[in-house]
């Protein structure tokens, strides 16, 4: 019995792991690796899911901006309403023949007397267009606008005014000026205010929108007309934010806004609610 023991003292344990390291040595590591096919077919897969992905990315980015967007315009909807509260009138786009040169109507655009006496802002900052309500994240403009603009010292505003008063670069005969730019006389070339009871419908006439040309108005226009702006077509995939004159915010469709034709559609640039076909 202690024969065997010994025997297998030596043979057993004592030479196995000893055998074992030596092919272990021998013998190199199997590595855990993709082969080529492998990788190319995990990039693709990747490419896939990004392809797939990127679209709705774009499209919460777009919707996110339009949301913002309809925020700004609501804002500037309860400023025009308090506007209305004080003055019980529309802000005029120009000067307001009533009081001239003294006061919140000292200034000639409608986003200077809006800011002051619809805001409170009775300093705003020279820039404030470019900021906070005043600036759609969606815009984007032509660099031959942003040319033109720092040639003459000039803001690009992103909201517009309903100013009926041209009508492609001339002067519209006042008698057929029926937005909110006021009444136009062409002796003083000054402007009285629209009161509150002029505008018929305001649930139904537009007040401020997406502007497209970059001048602080929204009118109507040929849709094709503002491709050389900018990004007016893609803005907000097609459509175009609006507030109205009692300050509830809708997208409506570019096509809607600026080619229908109908009754219903040209009535709400007008203050008597009439579609006055004769104009367009």
């Amino acid at each position: 019995m202690k024969v065997r023991l010994k025997i297998l003292g030596r043979r057993g344990p004592s030479t196995a792991p000893r055998r074992l390291r030596r092919q272990a040595r021998l013998i190199p590591p199997k590595l855990n690796a993709l082969t080529l096919i492998e990788l190319l077919v995990v990039l693709a897969i990747i490419a896939l899911l990004v392809a797939l992905l990127l679209p709705n990315l774009a499209r919460s980015k777009a919707s996110a901006q339009s949301t913002a967007c309809k925020s700004n315009l609501r804002q500037l909807g309860i400023g025009l309403q308090t506007y209305l509260s004080e003055n019980h009138c529309f802000p005029v786009n120009g000067r307001n023949e009533t009081r001239p040169e003294s006061g919140a109507d000292s200034d000639v655009f409608w986003t200077g007397k809006l800011v002051r006496e619809g805001f409170g802002i009775s300093q705003p900052a020279t820039n404030f267009h470019q900021k906070g309500v005043w600036r759609c994240p969606s815009a984007r403009w032509a660099d031959s606008m942003l040319r033109g603009a720092a040639s003459r010292s000039t803001e690009l505003l992103n909201y517009g005014y309903n100013d009926d008063r041209y009508t492609g670069n001339s002067l519209r005969d006042p008698s057929k000026m029926f937005g909110l730019q006021g009444h136009y006389a062409l002796d003083t070339k000054s402007i009285r205010p629209i009161s509150e009871p002029e505008v018929v419908a305001p649930s139904d006439m537009m007040a401020i929108g997406d502007g497209f040309e970059g001048n602080g108005l929204f009118r109507r226009r040929p849709i094709d007309f503002f491709e050389q702006f900018g990004n007016s077509l893609s803005r907000h995939h097609g459509k175009a934010n609006v507030v109205f004159c009692d300050g509830h915010v809708e997208s409506l469709t570019l096509n809607s806004l600026f080619e229908d034709t109908s009754d219903a559609a040209l009535a709400r640039w007008n203050r008597d609610h009439r579609p006055h076909h004769e104009q367009r």
